[in-house]
């Protein structure tokens, strides 16, 4: 009554003059904003940088992790001149280029030091000026490998390394990242051997130099190398080369049967047929075989990075984890690489990008990536099934989708950059990848519907993806552009369809697509056996459907589901089960007093530690375990089972 009554005595008795006062009196009680006298970052041309950059990395101080750089600049004029550090790196979607572990930033020019200043509000920008005479500027730098995991990725061990260009190096501001020419060489441990999409030239002692690319092309081709090095022809005589380039922790992992190798192959055979058109000249798979290095599955056009098990092939039958990882980043020269969003072809490597397409960009290529690798042999058509299953599963029950529409998962790398999450469920994260496989997979057997299996999600991507065979230039698309591809395959209110799944709110996952498949999630009381060897793999029991959460192998709660049983008697991640029942916890106990607690007598009593503390939980649940699975719906069309089989054509 106060406020109102007081507002009423403004409006009656101060009119506008009085307010007009309050407002100047306030404003000249503050200093006026100055902007931060910052030197001009040049608007970017799309003219040529003058000369070719000269960039040499020394890879050998295997002991510390550093990587040493001396880079040459060639400039045509003195006077200012800004040099970007790459901030926004293709495939991690977001503004992550690790500056913090670029040091000793040092530049000289005719054998003078030339002071740097770091713009503050650009601070991956560095500002200096070339003095007069001078004909190229040298920048001597070092970039540290983290040399523990919690300091970030490691990118060097004693046994391999990885050269990703973007984080060792500095270029010219003002001009598109194709109009920049490179010419790089690196400098390797005696006796290594290496993998990368770039060209070699001559080899001097340990220095291997390389042809001169654009900006684009040499961040888009790294470098794997190692102490235990192996190559193979994974295309023997065709039209162009593919390659499995593999490093190793130990030699021994190295070792591939003839059957492995042939799965291998078959990839690149059920990725031409699905596409038909080639848009690298050479492709290179880069395959870390280890548990040192830093993990990695970071696609390229001609090439990919991918982190693998030691067992990879040692251990075919137990690790399952890796399987579909060749097959998703192989489909990204095609999608996310040839064919990429519009509102991610950038100027150049500190140009903002926009992931409003990421459902298509990695949503289509987890799809693929998944059929793919069933196709081929890289996992069997049941294990791909019960893989589905638990996404599927994850995704129905995933109820941040009340909040949170899965479109704007997209910005997560942007808003998150891969941070962990303690409330994924409720959070959501970068749901774009698997929920977008489901979407795909609804819009595959919904064209199967309607053209009574003629035509299939294969004919979109060959439309789209598999033309202009040879051509290397990105070719940007539109949402629109997908919509009318789809019209292109068969009619249908494609906008609508797409818009409802990627906006709406449920509830549940879009699962029709599961169901046009022929088949239905449905819940066991033991898990798969695609699901309890990976889980054994990744030392994870799953009790997700039943409690409420996920635990590692030492008990600690590893994922959480929001408004769960487990969540309303008020656990979260990073707590411990140190007992069941009164009982030392594992993962056979907890499972047998779930299984008991279907007797609606008993309960499930938990010990949980928290930090210093501890306390009792009672779990007053009835259901037993729950475990995700695909059940055959019967008199229907096996949808899902012809798009896991292979082509032959």
């Amino acid at each position: 009554m106060r406020a109102a009554g007081f507002a009423l005595l403004l409006a009656t008795t101060a009119p506008a003059a009085f307010a007009s006062a309050a407002m100047a009196q306030d404003a000249s009680t503050y200093p006026p904003a100055l902007p931060a006298p910052q030197p001009a970052i040049p608007a970017v041309r799309d003219v040529a940088y003058p000369g070719v950059i000269k960039l040499d990395v020394d890879a050998t101080n295997l002991n510390q992790r550093i990587f040493s750089v001396t880079e040459t600049i060639p400039v045509a004029n003195a006077g200012p001149l800004t040099l970007f550090f790459p901030e926004w790196l293709p495939g991690n979607h977001g503004p992550v280029g690790p500056v913090a572990q670029l040091a000793g930033i040092e530049i000289t020019a005719n054998g003078q030091r030339v002071e740097w200043v770091r713009d503050t509000l650009h601070p991956l920008a560095y500002h200096l000026n070339v003095p007069a005479g001078a004909s190229e500027i040298v920048v001597k730098m070092q970039h540290l490998s983290p040399t523990t995991g919690n300091q970030g990725r490691i990118t060097m061990t004693q046994e391999m390394l990885n050269v990703q260009w973007e984080k060792m190096l500095l270029y010219p501001a003002g001009h598109w990242s194709r109009n920049i020419t490179l010419q790089p060489t690196v400098k390797l441990p005696t006796g290594w051997r290496f993998g990368t999409a770039l060209e070699p030239l001559e080899k001097n002692g340990d220095v291997q130099s390389f042809k001169p690319v654009n900006l684009e092309v040499l961040i888009d081709s790294p470098i794997f190398a190692g102490a235990h090095y192996r190559q193979i022809d994974l295309d023997p005589g065709g039209r162009s080369p593919v390659r499995a380039n593999f490093v190793a922790d130990d030699p021994a992992s190295l070792a591939a049967t003839d059957e492995q190798i042939q799965i291998l192959r078959n990839l690149v055979v059920q990725m031409d047929r699905l596409y038909g058109a080639r848009h690298f000249d050479h492709y290179d798979f880069l395959i870390a075989m280890t548990d040192k290095l830093g993990g990695i599955g970071l696609e390229h056009h001609r090439s990919s990075e991918n982190s693998v098990d030691p067992a990879f092939f040692t251990g075919w039958a137990t690790h399952l984890g890796d399987r579909d990882l060749l097959s998703h980043e192989m489909n990204h020269s095609w999608d996310g690489k040839w064919r990429r969003p519009a509102d991610q072809y950038v100027p150049n490597f500190n140009s903002p990008l926009q992931n409003s397409l990421l459902w298509v960009y990695e949503g289509q290529t987890q799809y693929y990536g998944q059929v793919v690798a069933a196709r081929s042999g890289l996992l069997t058509k049941q294990q791909a099934m019960d893989s589905l299953a638990i996404t599927a599963a994850t995704f129905d029950n995933r109820v941040g989708r009340e909040w949170r529409a899965m479109q704007d998962t997209t910005n997560d790398p942007i808003i998150s950059q891969r941070q962990p999450k303690g409330w994924l469920s409720w959070q959501r994260d970068e749901d774009y990848y698997s929920e977008g496989q489901l979407i795909w997979l609804d819009v595959d057997t919904t064209i199967r519907e309607k053209t009574n299996g003629r035509k299939s999600l294969d004919d979109f991507a060959k439309a789209f993806y598999g033309v202009e065979d040879g051509s290397y230039d990105p070719k940007p698309y539109t949402f629109e552009d997908v919509v009318a591809a789809l019209n292109g395959v068969v009619a249908n209110d494609w906008a609508t369809f797409l818009r409802t799944r990627l906006d709406g709110h449920g509830p549940g996952a879009p699962l029709d697509g599961l169901v046009r498949g022929g088949w239905r999630l449905t819940y066991a009381d033991t898990p798969t056996d695609y699901q309890k060897t990976l889980y054994a793999e990744l030392k994870r029991n799953d009790y997700t459907y039943s409690l409420g959460i996920q635990t590692t192998g030492t008990n600690v709660i590893h994922a959480l589901q929001w408004d769960s049983p487990a969540f309303k008697a008020g656990l979260a991640v990073g707590m411990e089960i140190v007992a069941v029942n009164g009982e030392a916890a594992n993962m056979d106990r907890i499972n047998a007093a779930i299984t008991a607690a279907k007797d609606p007598a008993k309960t499930v009593d938990l010990i949980v530690k928290d930090g210093d503390r501890y306390r009792t939980v009672s779990f007053d649940y009835h259901d037993g375990l729950r475990y995700p699975r695909l059940e055959r719906i019967p008199g229907t069309p096996d949808r899902l089972g012809d798009i896991l089989t292979p082509r032959t054509r």
